[in-house]
């Protein structure tokens, strides 16, 4: 899981680089990312990270463990 910048804050772009890295999103990241897009304000860096996610996620890249969780169910 991402840690907090120095300041304390987690960025949308350490969520997608960590997915990216470990080939899955969790339930727990993908939480923090709809928390961060509805409640903060975000650079570029950041919209274009989860414009990449959304992009693996759809190509079978990343695994996203809230659809497999549902398809088990």
């Amino acid at each position: 899981m991402p840690t907090a910048s120095n300041s304390g804050t987690i960025f949308i772009h350490q969520i997608v680089q960590q997915a990216m890295t470990t080939g899955s999103l969790t339930v727990e990241a993908e939480g923090q990312l709809r928390f961060l897009l509805q409640t903060t304000k975000y650079s570029q860096e950041d919209i274009n990270a989860f414009v990449r996610l959304q992009q693996a996620v759809m190509t079978g890249v990343i695994r996203q463990q809230s659809r497999e969780l549902r398809a088990c169910s």
